[in-house]
C-alpha cells in the first residue's frame, strides 16, 4: 500500500453470508490501520438523511448568536463538556483555529468523595443549547449511538484481525465505555500568520477515532513510513477511521496512532467536522494483546515522548489529555490535580 494513500473500505462487506468477518476485509482493515493508521469507512448503516440532518443541524448551533453559545462556556464544566471559544482548545502548544461543542455520555456526576480515581471528574452532564435549539440534543446523540455501534462492529473486527477472539476487546467497553464526541467549526482569519493552525499535530488518546467532514479539506496524516503529509481528501458520507492510542497500546505499536492536523482555513471560509471516539470504560486497562509471531515481528512497541507518555488506563490517558488542552477548565475546577501531576 502506497504511503500516500488513505485506503476505503465498505462496513457492509465486513461479514458474510454466515455473519463470519469475511478474510478480504480483515486483511483489508488490518493493513490500513498497520501501515497507515487511516481509513474511510463508507456504508456504514446510517439512515437516508440522517448525515444531512447532523450536518444542518451543526450547522445551525454555530449560526447561534455568540452569547447563545457562550450560555454553554465549558469553562462553566468541571467535566470538560460544552462550547469551546475560538482559539481556546490547545493541540501542540498552541491555540487551535476552531470552535466546538463537546459532549459524551449523559450520565450524574460522581461527588469527589466518592471517586475511586480522578478521572471520575470526566463523568457528567453535558450542555445543550435546548432553549435555542432543542433538536440539537437528539440529534446528536441518535448519531453517537449509531456510531457506538460502528465502533463496536469494528473492534470486533480488529480483534479477529489480529487472530484473536472476536470479544477479546468487549470487557472494556462493557456496561459504561466513555466515548465523547465533538461539533467543530474551523474559521479562517486575516490574522493568521504562518504559524496558524486548524489542529496541531497529534495523536487521538482513544481507541478509534471516527470523523465525518465537510468538502473543504485540510486534515492530513503523517504515516509511519511516509515523508510529508498526506491528505486525508474529502469523500462525502465517510467516515475518516484513525487509530488512537489505546489500540497502540493493546496492540503493542503494530496497529499505529498515527500522528494528523488540519490546515488552517483561507481567510474568510469555514471547515465543519464532526468527531466520535470511541473510547473503552474509563477504569478500563488495555494490556497488550498476544500477537501471532509473524504480527508481533512487526509491532515496535509504543511511539511516546517526554511530553506525552502513553497510560495504559484509559481514565488517566484521557484525563491528561483533557488537562492539555483545556487547561482553563482544569486551572478553574482542578487545580490541585494540575499542581499534582507537574
Amino acid at each position: 500500500m502506497p504511503a500516500d494513500s488513505i485506503p476505503v473500505l465498505r462496513l457492509d462487506q465486513a461479514r458474510g453470508p454466515d455473519q463470519q468477518f469475511t478474510p478480504a476485509f480483515l486483511t483489508a482493515l488490518r493493513t490500513a490501520l498497520h501501515e497507515v493508521g487511516f481509513l474511510q469507512l463508507t456504508d456504514y448503516g446510517a439512515a437516508p438523511g440522517q448525515v444531512e440532518e447532523l450536518t444542518a443541524a451543526a450547522d445551525r448551533f454555530f449560526a447561534l448568536p455568540l452569547d447563545d453559545r457562550l450560555a454553554l462556556d465549558n469553562r462553566r464544566s468541571p467535566h470538560f463538556r460544552g462550547y469551546t471559544r475560538l482559539g481556546h482548545e490547545i493541540t501542540a502548544g498552541h491555540p487551535d483555529a476552531r470552535e466546538q461543542l463537546d459532549f459524551a455520555p449523559e450520565r450524574p456526576a460522581v461527588p469527589r468523595a466518592a471517586w475511586d480515581a480522578p478521572f471520575r471528574l470526566l463523568e457528567g452532564p453535558n450542555q445543550w443549547p435546548d432553549a435555542r435549539l432543542p433538536e440539537l440534543r437528539t440529534v446528536v446523540l441518535a448519531w453517537a449511538e449509531l456510531l457506538g455501534r460502528v465502533g463496536t462492529e469494528l473492534t470486533s473486527a480488529i480483534a479477529v484481525s489480529l487472530g484473536l477472539a472476536e470479544d477479546h476487546f468487549a470487557a472494556a467497553f462493557a456496561d459504561r465505555p466513555h466515548w465523547f464526541g465533538k461539533l467543530i467549526r474551523y474559521v479562517g482569519t486575516d490574522a493568521d500568520g504562518p504559524d496558524a493552525q486548524g489542529v496541531g499535530p497529534h495523536a487521538d488518546w482513544g481507541f478509534l477515532t471516527l470523523l465525518l467532514q465537510d468538502g473543504t479539506g485540510g486534515l492530513q496524516a503523517r504515516p509511519p513510513r511516509a515523508r510529508e503529509w498526506v491528505d486525508v481528501p474529502p469523500l462525502p458520507g465517510a467516515l475518516v477511521v484513525n487509530v488512537g492510542e489505546m489500540l497502540e497500546v493493546a496492540t503493542h505499536g503494530y496497529l499505529v496512532s498515527t500522528v494528523h492536523r488540519v490546515l488552517p482555513c483561507p481567510p474568510g471560509r469555514t471547515r465543519q467536522s464532526i468527531g466520535f471516539f470511541w473510547s473503552p470504560r474509563l477504569d478500563a486497562t488495555l494490556h497488550p494483546v498476544p500477537l501471532t509471531p509473524e504480527l508481533a515481528a512487526h509491532a515496535p512497541g509504543v511511539t511516546e515522548t517526554e511530553h506525552n507518555a502513553l497510560l495504559p488506563r484509559f481514565g488517566d490517558n484521557a484525563l491528561k489529555g483533557w488537562f492539555r488542552s483545556h487547561p482553563e477548565v482544569a486551572e478553574r475546577h482542578h487545580a490541585d490535580l494540575v499542581a499534582a501531576a507537574r
